[in-house]
């Protein structure tokens, strides 16, 4: 490349050195900038450099050059911050849905966003005690066609499997395609889900997508409940086990204020009852993980309402203890 062609990139060239190799703790001296560049067959001077460098602050990098000793030009400020970045690496190496070799190919493009050597601090590895990660690739995919298929409201189509003990996979309703209407995502137990109308069971229904199979956004478009409430629908169903929805009233002590909050949200409303406990009634889909969740809470937690459900609460850990004293 001739040597006045190079000269029309040299600001793009000191841009990128700048991002790819300087940061507050390893600067560039004007010297320094001046031997990079002549890689590329640019000649500069100091006084153009200086010239440079205030062209790029202009327009709009944060350019700073600190004087003195170990002194020279650097990019402060970025997009994101190293402690962004840490924070969005450890996201993406402890989800389960993102597989390794996704999450890996992510990683390296997240340390593009920082300097070479902070992106070193960015190769480390998060430890989840078992985490496993999945082995469905496509469910990175998956995920944007089911936002693009919400964004256009269109009806999508897939199949839809189990795996049998061979980890076969074994397709639901014989191997036909399900027909839904996409209303949301739901992440939930590090598990995405599809929330939508099923046309096949007349009823708003929700799916892991990584059990998804040749998923196809159509240009049907989607079938509307006005009514619908995604935030609501996500709150009744405990890590998206299906039952019956009811209203149950149910009785803490006082000390599981903060665990009935993280689990219901700030607007749920909290009836005193004597100095020691209190009472909530929710709207609730009643299934084996709900009162699951509620047993994990100990003596500290009971149901207090309606009969129906006292009941079925109390055949549930009766028939708990009859298979633990037979299996002992």
């Amino acid at each position: 490349m001739a040597k006045q062609a190079n000269q029309k990139v040299k600001l793009l060239l000191l841009k990128q050195i700048l991002e790819t190799r300087t940061d507050e703790a390893h600067p560039l001296t004007a010297g320094e900038l001046i031997e990079s560049l002549a890689q590329w067959d640019i000649c500069a001077e100091r006084k153009s450099i200086y010239d440079d460098m205030e062209t790029l602050r202009a327009f709009g990098l944060d350019i700073q050059c600190r004087k003195g000793k170990g002194g020279g030009w650097f990019l402060g400020s970025r997009k994101f911050e190293l402690a962004e970045l840490k924070l969005l690496v450890d996201a993406v190496q402890s989800s389960r849905f993102i597989t390794k070799r996704k999450s890996d190919a992510l990683i390296r493009k997240l340390e593009t966003l920082a300097s070479v050597h902070d992106g070193k601090m960015l190769q480390r590895q998060v430890y989840v005690d078992k985490r496993v990660k999945t082995m469905n690739e496509s469910i990175y995919y998956n995920v944007d066609k089911l936002h693009e298929a919400v964004s256009a409201g269109k009806i999508v189509t897939f199949h839809y499997f189990e795996q049998n003990i061979k980890k076969e996979r074994v397709y639901r309703r014989e191997g036909r395609l399900y027909r839904v209407s996409p209303y949301g995502l739901i992440w939930d137990n590090e598990n995405y889900y599809l929330v939508g109308w099923d046309s096949e069971r007349g009823d708003v229904r929700h799916y892991r997508v990584d059990k998804m199979a040749d998923l196809t956004v159509t240009k049907l478009p989607r079938r509307v409940v006005a009514s619908f409430d995604m935030a609501a629908y996500g709150q009744k169903h405990f890590s998206m086990f299906s039952g019956e929805e009811r209203t149950v009233t149910l009785r803490f002590e006082n000390r599981l204020v903060g665990v009935v909050l993280d689990r219901f949200g700030q607007d749920v409303i909290l009836v005193p009852d004597g100095e020691e406990h209190f009472t909530v009634t929710l709207q609730v889909v009643v299934s084996p993980q709900f009162w699951g969740w509620l047993f994990g809470l100990g003596e500290g937690a009971a149901v207090a309402g309606p009969q129906s459900a006292v009941a079925e609460y109390r055949a549930m850990l009766k028939n708990t203890l009859v298979r633990c004293g037979r299996e002992a």
